[in-house]
């Protein structure tokens, strides 16, 4: 892919707004909130005022713990920073047209699956000298590179893995956490032994969380994308999605399940296993009845086809860029501070449950306390990857393509053979364009 920067239009096209043409963008720019149109791309680098851009600030539970952060630098600096927010469903596209036009400055927050598309517009700076100073772990800088530049500080690094419900294991005689695939199998069966409507794997089973499909992918052996090439369609593939349809015939997994309704399951005490971020302990145990779900809830280590092979997990979480021009040099120590500073990351933590992404962050008394946290790094978030796709601007339309095709062959409409074929031709025509 070429790293040498995208037009305003490109970027536009990039995320699927292109036809609604200059009078499209005037909308989405008149969504802005007040002042954000101002240019800076030519400001003063070592100026103490710069924006802070992030969805968080738009959110209720979320906007204190950062307001504070704002506030206390700004004390301590004697310098001002702009707040600017867009709602997180909008955040991206609206990010693109304020970056491509050169109106946004600063420090942005991004999502990790959004850093390779922003870094392809070539207005954000290579933050590898400073990274190297922070003391953040393995893991959480590779989340913040793309070809080989450090664009991102990580701030909170997590991942999307497995989760396990003690108290119905421990029903169903199960001792411990299934470590293989073929023990997984046996522990469903015995879950669903216990009937009363439990579903023993809340498995992702409709087209909008399907994605949850490439971790198990990668446990039989396909790579989805190397050396330039997409393997979906390889035997790997296709033995993962014959398993997952197996899956689903002997009712270990349920029809039309998403991440809400694995949730809802879940709290319900209906489900033993299911996907989620790390955040999943919070938002499942706040929704349900149980008081006691919370304690029960462990983090698992995805099965692996056989014994010593590497558990697979999708890299979750954020980083904070800076946008080369007006205020950089104060934003990038904004930016260092915020993500690394153990009095800040604990505070950050105790408000919102999101793992640091230094090693002392995460071994200060207040996350470490958190059994759960600690667990999951070192169970799921220490050997995740992001998605090879995250590079491509097609990558949400490569998650559809492929959950599409495995959803056709969960219920029936095609074969996994001829599906993973499919998908891996209409992958490789995205990747390409």
């Amino acid at each position: 892919m070429t790293t040498s920067g995208i037009s305003r239009r490109g970027a536009l096209r990039m995320f699927g707004i292109g036809a609604l043409g200059a009078a499209g963008a005037g909308v989405l720019g008149a969504c802005a909130p007040s002042g954000a149109g101002s240019t800076a791309d030519s400001g003063d680098p070592r100026s103490k005022n710069f924006d802070f851009t992030s969805w968080s600030l738009n959110e209720e539970a979320a906007k204190p713990a950062i307001e504070k952060i704002i506030k206390a630098w700004e004390k301590a600096e004697k310098s001002k920073i702009r707040a600017v927010s867009y709602p997180y469903n909008e955040y991206l596209s609206q990010l693109t047209l304020k970056l491509g036009g050169g109106e946004t400055t600063g420090a942005v927050h991004l999502d990790i699956a959004w850093l390779a598309a922003m870094a392809q517009m070539g207005r954000l700076a290579d933050l590898g000298s400073v990274a190297g100073t922070g003391g953040y772990t393995d893991v959480a800088l590779k989340s913040g590179v793309y070809d080989g530049t450090q664009y991102g500080l990580p701030w909170n690094t997590g991942s999307i893995g497995v989760i396990a419900n003690a108290k119905l294991l421990e029903k169903a005689g199960i001792k411990k956490h299934p470590t293989t695939v073929e023990e997984f199998e046996d522990a469903l069966r015995e879950l669903k032994g216990l009937g009363g409507g439990v579903v023993p794997y809340a498995a992702a089973t409709k087209v909008a969380q399907l994605k949850d499909i490439f971790p198990w992918m990668q446990t039989f052996g396909c790579t989805l994308y190397d050396g330039g090439k997409v393997t979906i369609g390889d035997d790997a593939s296709v033995d993962a999605v014959t398993w997952y349809k197996k899956l689903h015939d002997q009712k270990l997994i349920a029809a039309d399940v998403d991440r809400f309704d694995a949730r809802a399951l879940f709290g319900q005490g209906k489900a033993a296993f299911y996907d989620d971020a790390i955040i999943g302990k919070g938002v499942t145990s706040a929704q349900s009845k149980d008081t006691t779900l919370a304690d029960a809830m462990q983090p698992m280590e995805r099965p692996v086809l056989k014994a010593g092979d590497t558990p697979r997990a999708l890299l979750w979480g954020g980083v904070i860029a800076i946008v080369k021009g007006k205020g950089q040099d104060a934003a990038t120590e904004f930016a260092l501070h915020t993500t690394t500073d153990r009095a800040t990351t604990s505070a950050y933590f105790a408000a919102r449950a999101l793992p640091p992404s230094t090693a002392a962050g995460l071994a200060a008394p207040e996350v470490a306390k958190d059994t759960f946290t600690t667990e999951w790094t070192e169970k799921i978030t220490k050997t995740a990857s992001g998605s090879p796709f995250w590079q491509f601007a097609q990558s949400a339309q490569i998650d559809e393509v492929v959950a599409k095709q495995v959803q056709a062959v969960l219920v029936g409409k095609a074969k996994p053979k001829d599906a993973m074929r499919k998908a891996g031709e209409e992958v490789t025509a995205l990747t390409k364009r």
